[in-house]
């Protein structure tokens, strides 16, 4: 009974860690199910665009004014901007690049929807101004405008962006005559105000010079509005978070705005209005002073509205705005010719590891391949979920990821399968020496995984294109491999350690006494012989035992074989040399016949 007892308590919890597993993996199933089921969902990974195809869009930049190109340092930023919006919307690996002195080309893959083609054309330019006067959408025509000597006149220098001697007689003139159904114009001074209406054209305003740009804003996310009270309501908004000169400069507006609210809550002046490409797209009243940088966007938004414009606020307003010149559907770079190949060659190298693994640990090696099969699995399921959910298409560079993940996940299973070795080799019993060998074998594993996972984030960050396909998968097997080798390959050796076939060393179980290089102090199940024992049988295992010494001799480390050295010249000075009992017998007998003679 004592020697069931510690063994009761690691099955137990090997059974309890391989429920979670196949847990894990029937959820996924599920969740899978039900998209694939009511949703857009599929059971098969979507393809990048050198494997499917997709839509190529060629993009020319309009210029207002006499100017009739770009320059270079405004092309490669619409460039980046166009491919950190793109790669944001959750569309994985899509080419971005330039076409003579002006166009850009930005290929997709499969058909990009309306949101993803308004995503890569707007601008979005975005801009804090006050409200300095509000008047109705409506143009008075030119023979009913009022007299100068009848319009507002400045009476000196304004003081503040929401002093009313901004408005001069010729910009009130433009106020009352300005129509909402035009495009607002393009390349408005910040340092000056700007007339313009609201995005629904339903109210037009004169606004105040620029006191808060987009390029202060540190971070923006979007979800459903809360009320005063904490509750949430039914409608969307955008969450904006300023820098250190955003919080400073939003922090003295809004004591103003809210100085003139106190006083007269229905001035306009109390507002400040939120421009978007040249459009207010909100215009609240700052009744309070926001001193922490952070503020909400609301409006007519629905989910897809707030999502798109916080994704473009995130990522920068392009310098120019682009239109679709030509669009034109490409098929495969590659095609199903090469996904073919790739796939070959992933499956000869997972033939290779399972052929090696079963040489060198005979059953043992059904451990790895076991493992290699859930890792597969998991891995296969994630992959999927992620094109459903974000998107994420597979493409060759991400195949030839998961090629190279197949060596690094049996790395890890051989890892500890040689700690278990080297602690059988000192005498422990297969229970003790899986759970000795797991705890050397799990720091070197994780630290192992962190690296590989730590290198793909860095790959992932610092390339583009099909690069970060192959850091994606990369990194996503690394994550697949630890949960792996947790809750299946080191469960799986704990309950087979109680098992007859690997605790007594059977020659095909992987812990054969003989492979181990051990015998003849090893019987399996880390039983040692006497002395006397290891002297008797010592002729009989003679030839069997040189392999096993040779092998024990080319795993000694360093400081054990200079131990060795040490003890042998040692004895060498002693004039001590080891003999064999028969050796030392016949040695007698000589002497004694020596004597006789004599």
């Amino acid at each position: 009974m004592a020697n069931n007892g510690p063994r009761k308590g690691p099955v137990v919890e090997a059974r309890r860690m391989l429920l979670w597993l196949g847990a894990l993996i029937v959820l996924l199933t599920l969740v899978l199910a039900g998209g694939t089921t009511w949703g857009s969902a599929s059971w098969a990974p979507k393809l990048g665009l050198d494997l499917e195809g997709g839509t190529q869009m060629i993009l020319a930049p309009r210029v207002e004014g006499s100017a009739g190109t770009i320059t270079d340092e405004q092309r490669e930023q619409a460039v980046s901007i166009i491919r950190q919006r793109v790669d944001g919307s959750g569309v994985a690996e899509a080419q971005i690049t330039t076409q003579g002195s002006n166009n850009l080309v930005v290929a997709l893959p499969g058909t990009p929807t309306q949101e993803q083609r308004q995503l890569i054309l707007a601008s979005a330019a975005m801009s804090f101004r006050p409200v300095i006067q509000i008047g109705n959408p409506t143009p008075t025509p030119p023979d009913q405008l009022p007299p100068d000597d009848q319009l507002p006149q400045p009476s000196g220098p304004p003081q503040n962006a929401s002093d009313p001697n901004w408005v001069t007689p010729q910009l009130a003139k433009d106020f009352l005559s300005y129509d909402c159904s035009q495009e607002p114009a393009q390349g408005q001074d910040p340092s000056q105000p700007m007339i313009t209406c609201d995005a629904e054209g339903t109210m037009k305003f004169i606004l105040g010079p620029v006191e808060v740009t987009g390029q202060q804003i540190s971070e923006s996310s979007y979800g459903l509005v809360q009320g005063a009270q904490g509750a949430t309501m039914n409608q969307w908004g955008v969450n904006l978070t300023f820098n250190a000169e955003g919080t400073a400069t939003f922090r003295e507006v809004t004591t103003r705005l809210n100085g003139i609210y106190t006083l007269n809550p229905n001035d306009p002046r109390a507002q400040f209005a939120i421009v978007l490409d040249g459009k207010v797209i909100s215009a609240p009243r700052s009744q309070a002073v926001i001193t922490d940088g952070r503020s909400q966007i609301t409006g007519n938004f629905t989910e897809t509205t707030a999502k798109a414009l916080s994704e473009q606020l995130k990522f920068g307003a392009l310098p120019i705005s682009f239109e679709i010149q030509s669009e034109e559907q490409i098929s495969a770079t590659l095609g199903a010719q090469q996904l073919e190949l790739g796939l070959i060659a992933g499956l000869i190298g997972l033939i290779l590891v399972v052929i090696y693994t079963l040489i060198q640990y005979r059953a043992l090696g059904l451990v790895t391949v076991a493992s290699l099969v859930v890792a597969g699995i998991l891995t296969y399921l994630a992959i999927v979920l992620l094109g459903w959910t974000q998107n994420y298409r597979l493409s060759l560079a991400g195949i030839a990821g998961l090629i190279i993940a197949i060596g690094q996940t049996a790395d890890s299973f051989i890892v500890y399968f040689e700690r278990i070795r080297d602690e059988l080799r000192e005498g422990r019993g297969l229970v003790a020496a899986v759970e000795n060998g797991w705890q050397r074998a799990r720091r070197t594993v994780i630290a192992s995984k962190a690296v590989n996972l730590l290198a793909a984030i860095v790959l992932y960050f610092v390339a583009v294109g099909n690069v970060q396909g192959f850091a994606f998968t990369l990194g996503l097997t690394a994550i697949a491999d630890l949960i792996v080798v947790f809750l299946f390959t080191h469960p799986m050796l704990r309950l087979l350690a109680t098992r007859k076939f690997f605790a007594e060393g059977h020659r095909l179980s992987g812990f054969s006494p003989e492979r181990l290089g051990v015998v003849p102090f090893y019987r399996g199940a880390g039983r040692t012989r006497e002395a006397g024992d290891a002297d008797r049988a010592a002729p009989a295992l003679k030839v069997k035992n040189t392999g096993a010494r040779g092998e024990a001799e080319r795993r000694q480390t360093i400081a054990e074989r200079r131990l060795a050295e040490r003890q042998r010249e040692k004895d060498a000075e002693k004039g001590t040399v080891e003999e064999t009992p028969g050796k030392a017998a016949g040695k007698n007998a000589v002497e004694d016949s020596t004597k006789d003679e004599k």
